[in-house]
Formats: structure tokens, C-alpha cells, sequence
């Protein structure tokens, strides 16, 4: 018994390993937006792009993982996913230096990292899900702390990395940070996996559509991942151009810290979540969220604002996992298929809401319209328009908040019924 548990620890650990690994292909590449813009002359609709480019292919790479996962068997798609992030993120130090067009060499990095992001993200919860734990809402918040964790020691390394070696070596980083996913690429070939459902067991895609409670957990979804990813990519450009903050400071001070925040609200959730109400928790997680949103645009205190975008990881970070422990409750059937939409709707987010942010930024960067508050302001064009784009995304924690609302118990019930 002894061993056996051992063992599936090991697992539990390259679990974690994985999410570290999402969180150095989403997080990296924000990192190096001001050197892309200053040395490939990228705009800022273009760098919200590659945003949008990566979590549009992680979602694609869902939709297929959904479908056919199971037939491939977990071993073989955590294997591919690991050796895809690190070929991308060698991709990323390299094709830019050596392709005509810089951009296209992002994008082909990016979109190659994006498949095996893809994979782990719709496969290691339900990995985690199918070990023998006791309680699953708090051991699936753990595993999301790591991602987190890894976030946080991606933004502290590479910042320091970057500080020490100097701009012009940034395709260092990427080369050095492809190391981490293919050493986890050989754990996963020995630790022991287990199937979530039984073969035939599972819910269909049909029968999950007949409960209303569904559509609702596929819209706390998106907007979670919107309401994460957008304060996330977008706070070190903002740090330094929309706060006027030196980079190794704006870096360490907001995703640095927003890493960090959100580490600590799922890993306290993860160790004393079985006394605490999921969903009430989640309530309050977003009616911080708003406000950390609006302090941040609004307030003329430069360090104000970079604490409350900081503030922002605590209040999202309950929000993706708890939501696919809301649904794993009310949908126990659900397996590979549920996850593997659930994923998708998150990544739905987390590419609209950065790309929108970055849209509207440019948008009041060309034509100089502006809300009428900002007008009397001391702020420059660039400075609105950033922080316009940013104050756009405070409609996705509302929606959150109004969504739970409606999260009715009996609906829950209604679903465990099935």
C-alpha cells in the first residue's frame, strides 16, 4: 500500500510538473513584449496577437484532445505535450533571429508550444481527478497552484536572467526554459495513470447539453480565463508604459507578484478547502476581482495600482479551478469530455479577453477618443489607451459573479441525478 501510494505520488508530482510547464509557454513570451516591440517594431495589437494566437490553437488543440484523447491514451498525449512545448519554446529563442520575418517566427513558435498546452491543459486535471483522493475540490486547487508557482518562477527568473544578461540576449531564456518540459517528458513515461471514467460510462456530448447548469459553467469559464489571462499578460507592458515603472521592477511588482497571489489563494485553498464553501468563496473572488480592476485603472498612485493588479492574482484564482470542481460534482460522468470542454470555453477566454484589452488600447491610441473622465488628466494617449483596454475586462468577474448567482444548488442535484 505503502508503495502504491508512493507511486501515485510520483504522478501527482509530474501533474504539477505539467502545470508549471503551461505556465512557462503562457507567461514567457508577455515577459519579452516590450523587447518584441523594440526590436521587430510590433505593435501593440500584434503582440495581443500572439495572445490570441496561442490560446486560439491551445482551444483547437482542445477541441481535438476532447475527442479523441481517450483513444490515444493519456501516457502518449502527455508525452507529445511536453515534447511540443519544448521544440516551441526553442523555437522561440531561435526563428526570430534566423526567419526573414521575425513575426512569422513568433507566431510558428507560439502556435507549436500552443498544441502541447493544449493537451496538458485538458489532460492533467482529469489525471489528478482520477487518483485515489479524498477531497478533490482541494487537491484540484493545489494542482492549479502550481501553476501559479511556475508563473511566479518564470517572471522572477526570467527577470533576473534578463537584468544580468542584457536585452540583446533574451533568446536565451526561451532556449534555457525548453530544459523543464522535456525532463518531465521521461517522468511521464514511467508514472502510473488511470482512466477518470470506465469505457462507456461517460456522459455524451448531448446529454451534458440538456442540463442548464452546464452552459453555466462553460460561462464562468470564459470569463474566468478572461478575467486571469488579461491583468496577467498584460501587467508588465503596463507596469512600464502605463506606470512608468523601470522593467526589472515592473516585472517583479506585477506579474511577479499577481503569480504569486494567485499561488496563494489555491494553495490555501488546497490545503483548508474542505472547510470552506467552493462557492462562496468564488462569490467573493470576484467582487475582489472588480474592484482590483477598477483600482488599478483609476487610481493616480502609480504603486496603488501596481499593488492592486498584483491584488488581482488572489481574486482569480479561484476561479478556473473552482469551477471545474463545481462541474466535476454536478457532472461525476463527465470525464475526458467534460474537461475537454471546459478547457476550451477557458481558452476561449483567455484569448479573447488579452486580445480585446490590446484592441481597444490601439484603438484609442490612433483615434485619441477617450472616456470623458481621462480627458482633464495628466496621462498621455499611450497611458489611456492602456489602461482603457485593461477597464474593458472588468465586465468578465461581474459576469462571474452574476453566473454564480444563478449556480442554483437544485440544479446540481438535478445534474448528480444523471
Amino acid at each position: 500500500m505503502s508503495s502504491k501510494r508512493n507511486t501515485y505520488r510520483s504522478t501527482t508530482y509530474a501533474c504539477y510538473r505539467g502545470y508549471i510547464t503551461q505556465a512557462i509557454i503562457n507567461n514567457l513570451a508577455p515577459l519579452l513584449f516590450i523587447i518584441f516591440q523594440t526590436n521587430y517594431s510590433i505593435s501593440y495589437e500584434r503582440l495581443g496577437q500572439l495572445v490570441l494566437i496561442n490560446f486560439a490553437t491551445q482551444l483547437l488543440t482542445d477541441v481535438w484532445a476532447t475527442k479523441y484523447a481517450d483513444h490515444f491514451g493519456y501516457r502518449k498525449c502527455m508525452v507529445i505535450a511536453h515534447a511540443l512545448c519544448a521544440v516551441g519554446l526553442l523555437s522561440l529563442g531561435l526563428l526570430p533571429q534566423v526567419m526573414p520575418s521575425p513575426y512569422l517566427g513568433l507566431i510558428l513558435s507560439v502556435m507549436l508550444y500552443a498544441i502541447g498546452g493544449g493537451l496538458l491543459e485538458v489532460i492533467v486535471s482529469p489525471i489528478i481527478e482520477a487518483l485515489p483522493n479524498e477531497n478533490k475540490e482541494a487537491s484540484m486547487s493545489l494542482l492549479h497552484s502550481f501553476y501559479c508557482w511556475g508563473q511566479m518562477a518564470v517572471v522572477l527568473i526570467s527577470t533576473l536572467l534578463l537584468w544580468m544578461l542584457g536585452r540583446d540576449l533574451w533568446f536565451i531564456l526561451p532556449i534555457l526554459w525548453s530544459l523543464f518540459p522535456l525532463y518531465n517528458l521521461f517522468k511521464f513515461l514511467q508514472v502510473p495513470l488511470l482512466s477518470l471514467v470506465t469505457d462507456g460510462t461517460g456522459m455524451k456530448l448531448k446529454e451534458l447539453f440538456t442540463f442548464p447548469t452546464f452552459y453555466l459553467a462553460l460561462l464562468l469559464m470564459i470569463c474566468a480565463g478572461a478575467s486571469e489571462l488579461t491583468m496577467s499578460q498584460w501587467s508588465s507592458l503596463f507596469a512600464e508604459k502605463g506606470l512608468q515603472l523601470p522593467k526589472l521592477y515592473g516585472d517583479l511588482l506585477g506579474p511577479g507578484l499577481f503569480a504569486f497571489f494567485m499561488a496563494i489563494g489555491r494553495t490555501i485553498y488546497g490545503y483548508y478547502g474542505e472547510r470552506l464553501p467552493l462557492k462562496s468563496c468564488m462569490f467573493a473572488s470576484s467582487i475582489l476581482c472588480v474592484i482590483t480592476y477598477l483600482v488599478t485603472v483609476f487610481s493616480p498612485y502609480p504603486m496603488l495600482s501596481l499593488f492592486a493588479c498584483s491584488l488581482c492574482g488572489i481574486s482569480v484564482s479561484l476561479m478556473w479551478p473552482g469551477t471545474f470542481s463545481l462541474a466535476s460534482a454536478a457532472f461525476p460522468r463527465g470525464g475526458t469530455l467534460m474537461f475537454g470542454i471546459l478547457a476550451i470555453c477557458g481558452d476561449l477566454g483567455c484569448s479573447f479577453g488579452p486580445w480585446l484589452a490590446g484592441k481597444i488600447s490601439d484603438t484609442v491610441q490612433t483615434t485619441g477618443r477617450i472616456l470623458s473622465f481621462w480627458r482633464n488628466s495628466s496621462l498621455d494617449l499611450e497611458q489611456i489607451g492602456l489602461r482603457s483596454g485593461i477597464l474593458a475586462a472588468v465586465f468578465f468577474p461581474i459576469l462571474i459573479a452574476i453566473s454564480l448567482l444563478i449556480f442554483k444548488r437544485k440544479h446540481v442535484k438535478e445534474a448528480k441525478v444523471a
